[in-house]
């Protein structure tokens, strides 16, 4: 019963995207929804950004073992980059009416700079994807007992065609639906375990001392590790571009800023959930596998009713898919917009949307073969694509949008000094984290490229001031 009700889920995924197919008329409307959600949808499709995998099973993981210290990146570092996206970068990018983030580093500093910021977005989102099949594969072996492979092919078949289908308009109405399941299913599990647990008063006794510490301690390997965690996630993620198509399909300005406030918000208080119930359950029932990315979906399988079973489980491989089209979504369209639109321009709109959909078959492919050759932790793999926009485009997102001397020379030589710092880093395996000498260099890329060439070329300030978006001060 619990596996019929479990392929229902999943298929309904596929009409969802039938459906959606019928709004689709250009790549627009294929990739931002032809810019007209409400701010319902907008905030429930942006809260559904990492609401997945790593939020009810990697992080529930990582604190079970570690506490509030080993839990920054994921949720509160997620819940500040949505902040920051409403607070400083929604409302100039919205302005633009762009596509893509790679369609911002043309016009504000060149053609290059589109291509070299296309190239690092793309695969910076193949190990997120990973992460998303991995989570579906354990969780349909745990609950069907399919092999991990055949679940992470079945479950990237799935979401590959309903993306296809419907794009934007598909990741928005699923989004929304998975996400009241699953609030509902964690809210029903999290107060029966209070009750069992025995309130606040018993959960501070039984967790060591420091379990609920926000602070780092004085030592340095502590506090450089603390601030790597919260810039992870907190800016790493602002700009990728499954963050950015998101809030950009709102159907104005004012509605694109209030849905990245009120998914910030989400974050903080629903993405707890997960967390108390995988403390409440390793507690509760010690008998369960050790596996701590397996706590939650363990324990409602083994102690919860047919009902709940159904509830949590269906929205659960739902909602992972859901973020996991979005992560295929994203680099598919700054393929199509940004590389194959930068060597032919004159590309016909229809030709462009089938590219783009092309392009979501064979990321799903590639991804697919990642997630079952390599066996990485769900909350690693998420910090691993994160960590690669933070070190090469989000200086230079920043600078161009906010610093006047910002240029062509100065963002090139941010995005490829703090890539190629970090990749050094990363080999040497430096105490430092390797993420934070990549965003210094990425800085130090951008201020001294920027005022030791100051070209009058138009490539270095985007293009002629006809072609900007009026009332938009570059």
């Amino acid at each position: 019963m619990l596996t019929l009700f479990i392929a229902i889920y999943l298929l309904s995924n596929i009409a969802v995207g039938a459906w959606a197919a019928r709004k689709v008329t250009t790549s627009q409307d294929f990739v931002l929804a032809g810019r007209q959600l409400p701010l319902v949808l907008a905030a429930s499709a942006t809260f559904a950004t990492w609401f997945g995998s790593e939020t009810i099973m990697g992080a529930p993981a990582m604190f079970v073992e570690g506490g509030i210290p080993a839990i920054i990146e994921e949720p509160f570092g997620s819940a500040l980059c949505l902040f920051l996206v409403g607070a400083f970068y929604a409302r100039p990018l919205y302005r633009l009416n762009i596509t893509t983030f790679s369609d911002y580093f043309s016009r504000r500093f060149g053609r290059s700079a589109e291509l070299l910021s296309a190239i690092i977005v793309i695969p910076s989102y193949f190990s997120w994807i990973a992460a998303q099949l991995i989570a579906i594969g354990i969780v349909l072996n745990v609950v069907m007992g399919l092999p991990m492979a055949y679940g992470i092919m079945a479950s990237a078949t799935i979401v590959m065609i309903y993306t296809m289908l419907g794009g934007m308009w598909s990741i928005s109405v699923t989004d929304f639906i998975h996400n009241i399941i699953i609030i509902i299913a964690l809210l029903v599990l999290a107060v029966s375990l209070w009750n069992q647990v025995g309130g606040w008063e018993t959960i501070q006794r039984r967790t060591p001392e420091g379990f609920f510490r926000f602070y780092p301690h004085g030592s340095f390997k502590e506090i450089s590790g603390y601030i790597a965690a919260w810039f992870t996630i907190g800016l790493g993620s602002i700009p990728q571009q499954d963050v950015f198509q998101r809030v950009m399909s709102a159907k104005s300005e004012n509605t694109t800023v209030r849905a990245s406030y009120l998914a910030s918000g989400l974050y903080l208080t629903v993405a707890a959930l997960p967390l108390f119930i995988a403390l409440s359950a390793r507690w509760l029932h010690p008998d369960l596998p050790a596996d701590n990315q397996l706590l939650i979906p363990n324990m409602v399988l083994r102690h919860g009713n047919l009902f709940l079973q159904i509830l949590f489980f269906g929205a659960l491989t739902s909602a992972i898919l859901s973020v996991s089209s979005g992560a295929i979504l994203a680099p598919a369209t700054v393929f199509g917009e940004n590389i194959v639109k930068f060597f032919r321009p004159d590309i016909k709109d229809s030709t462009l949307l089938y590219i783009i959909r092309l392009a979501v078959a064979a990321i799903s492919i590639i991804c697919v073969w990642m997630s079952t050759a390599r066996e990485m932790n769900i909350f690693e793999l998420v910090g691993e694509s994160s960590a690669f926009s933070l070190v090469s485009l989000f200086v230079p997102l920043t600078a161009g949008i906010y610093w006047k001397r910002a240029n062509l020379t100065g963002c090139l030589a941010s995005i490829s000094l703090g890539f190629i710092v970090w990749l050094i880093c990363l080999w040497l395996e430096t105490e430092f984290p390797p993420m934070l000498y990549g965003l210094l260099a990425s800085a130090v890329g951008m201020i001294v490229g920027s005022l030791v060439n100051v070209p009058a070329s138009t490539e270095t300030s985007g293009p002629p001031a006809r072609d900007r978006p009026a009332g938009r001060d570059m």
